[in-house]
């Protein structure tokens, strides 16, 4: 049963490369955040304005979390901008352990996120930037094709705990204004829809993306499309770290900001870049309880 707030909330707004997201602390998991809500948080002209919303949950009251409990405190409650509910968010992640710095929770260092795609390892450093552990990527062997318009590209399908369908265009123009969902098939591939990057070459290990967020629609930034998005370039330049043996690292510009991606022989992915906090208020009960209805 969902309960309306009597009392304001305390709330945060942050980015990490312009992805941005409300951030609502609840340790012990007592507030509801049914999905219109969420979409009323997120919405830029009647509430806060956001990509998503970052619940911040101790891992021990959430019941999706508590397996991970003991290793990691805090779970990463992520919601789209449309209240759905998601596996995982790069940025988000970021953004999320600079909140537990800020509040803190941990210092400069390493800290354990839950999420629900697994336990995502984070280093502070102490010069601002953010690296996060992504963990491997999946490579379905599914053929993907991506349709804007008139044009059609094939696309890599890239799973990093969500799913994405990424395409190498000449002209980022060629991804269209991104309002609606491009068009993708086959559509069970994925049934609970999918992030689509759109990529150019920018020089050698270096690359810019345009993203549609499942859920959120363009976004100045995504995480975990840009780990993809490296993912598919390394894999078309015959720079699989698995089969060389060697690291190899990539540059992506997104519109919002920088990324650098490196991926290991052993699969493992990070991502690097920053995290900012914005700043912090209320919600006023009065607006909650609308929201609510």
């Amino acid at each position: 049963m969902t309960t309306t707030p009597t009392t304001p909330w305390v709330f945060l707004k942050g980015h990490g490369t312009e992805n941005d997201f409300v951030i609502l602390p609840d340790p012990d998991n007592i507030r509801d955040l049914p999905p219109h809500v969420v979409a009323a948080l997120c919405d830029r002209r009647a509430g806060i304005g956001g990509d998503g919303v970052l619940h911040v949950v101790r891992s021990a009251a959430h019941p999706e979390a508590r397996a991970m409990a003991g290793e990691a405190e805090w779970f990463m409650d992520y919601r789209n901008g449309d209240g759905s509910v998601a596996e995982m968010c790069g940025n988000g992640v970021r953004v999320f352990a600079r909140y537990l710095q800020h509040a803190g929770h941990t210092g400069a260092g390493d800290l354990a996120v839950a999420t629900r795609g697994g336990v995502k390892h984070v280093h502070l450093a102490k010069d601002g930037d953010i690296t996060v552990r992504m963990g491997r990527a999946a490579l379905p062997a599914e053929r993907v094709e991506v349709t804007v318009g008139g044009r059609s590209w094939p696309a890599y399908h890239v799973d990093m705990g969500n799913p994405h369908a990424v395409a190498f265009v000449e002209d980022l123009t060629h991804a269209g204004d991104l309002l609606s969902t491009p068009g993708y098939a086959p559509a069970a591939v994925y049934p609970d829809g999918v992030n689509i990057e759109f990529v150019i070459d920018r020089g050698p290990r270096h690359v810019a993306m345009r993203v549609h967020e499942r859920g959120s629609g363009e976004t100045r930034s995504c995480g975990t499309g840009a780990c993809a998005v490296a993912v598919a370039a390394s894999r078309r330049d015959g720079a699989d770290p698995a089969g060389t043996g060697r690291p190899v690292t990539y540059t992506v510009d997104l519109p919002g900001g920088r990324l650098v991606i490196t991926e290991h022989p052993d699969g493992e992915i990070e991502m690097t870049g920053p995290a900012v906090l914005v700043g912090e208020g209320r919600i006023a009960a009065e607006w909650l309880e609308s929201a609510f209805g």
